[in-house]
């Protein structure tokens, strides 16, 4: 069967994105959680946290391709510290990043609308797929919106 990324599908998971208190969502393209390539768009809304993690034990690696708005994807050295910001915004010209496993990072939205169709190395297993950064409060809690705001200030400045 094919699948067909348009306009109003972008638009559809947005705007449900939008009204989720975790200000994204993803859509999978894949039919089982044990494909060998989990495929799905993914659409970021400003204000979404994504706690930094790395994938390792197993390893994977994370592709981002970005498809409309702008995302800043961030690298982090063993401590927490950024270490390099990636602009993805297909009107200023970075439109993926490949992410090799063992590498800390997380993501963020600039921009309202924002998706990107990402691919990760399967199968995925909710316990085993991430290894969650201990430098950085997890989602939820009360430092999330804090430690964010510090990022994006961090990305801005440069």
């Amino acid at each position: 069967m094919l699948k067909i990324v348009s306009k109003e599908s972008l638009t559809e998971l947005s705007k449900k994105a939008a009204k989720l208190l975790r200000k994204r969502l993803n859509f999978n393209f894949h039919d089982d959680l044990a494909d060998p390539i989990n495929r799905m768009l993914n659409a970021f809304e400003p204000g979404t946290y994504i706690q930094p993690h790395k994938h390792e034990n197993p390893d994977k690696r994370e592709v981002f391709i970005i498809l409309r708005g702008s995302l800043v994807v961030v690298i982090f050295d063993e401590s927490g510290n950024p270490t390099d910001f990636v602009l993805l915004d297909p009107q200023k010209g970075n439109h993926a990043i490949e992410i090799p496993p063992g590498i800390w990072h997380s993501v963020f939205s600039l921009a309202t609308g924002t998706v990107a169709y990402e691919l990760k190395d399967g199968p995925y297993q909710q316990i085993l797929d991430k290894n969650f950064a201990p430098w950085a409060p997890k989602e939820g809690d009360p430092g999330c919106a804090a430690y964010l705001s510090a990022l994006t200030e961090k990305y801005n400045i440069r």
